[in-house]
């Protein structure tokens, strides 16, 4: 049987670790740091790598990550140095989920088909290009959705 570690607080984690329970291969979950639906929490936080990676360590398990942050810091690439079981993109593919500027240019870069895009660092150019233009668009931020349900054209 394999112990598990999984990394997060949402419903994403939550559920992973409902479902990994119901597998009489699985032992212990673990949930850093989990939430009030789950069990066996860990006080590690989502950003704390160095110390997610040692409790790995001591409890040698599988760890399967959940949230986009320490994916993007790079936690796969940390575990993976180290020796330790880990399910996850690296940081590099991780980019292509939290840079949406980055995931553009691999597309046009790749020519992986992707709807047209314009990048701006300025939000009066931005807003000029968006009254420029005759078809509907989406106006996106980089990084992780700290811009979700705002109005980022105000």
């Amino acid at each position: 049987m394999v112990d598990i570690l999984v990394v997060g607080s949402g419903g994403r984690e939550h559920a992973l670790g409902w479902k990994l329970s119901q597998s009489p291969k699985v032992g212990t979950i673990y949930h850093a740091p989990g939430n009030g639906g789950t069990s066996n929490n860990v006080d590690i936080e989502v950003h704390e790598i160095e110390k997610l990676a040692q409790f790995a360590s001591e409890k040698k398990c599988l760890t399967i990550v959940g949230p986009e942050v320490p994916l993007a810091a790079g936690i796969v690439d940390v575990f993976a140095k180290k020796g330790l079981a880990i399910f996850g993109p690296t940081q590099d593919a991780a980019r292509l989920e939290s840079s949406k500027v980055w995931a553009k240019n691999f597309m046009k870069r790749n020519g992986i088909p992707t709807a047209r895009f314009e990048i701006f660092d300025d939000a009066a150019k931005a807003k000029e290009y968006v009254k420029s233009v005759d078809y509907s668009l989406v106006v996106k931020a980089d990084g992780f959705g700290s811009w979700k349900g705002r109005d980022c054209m105000q």
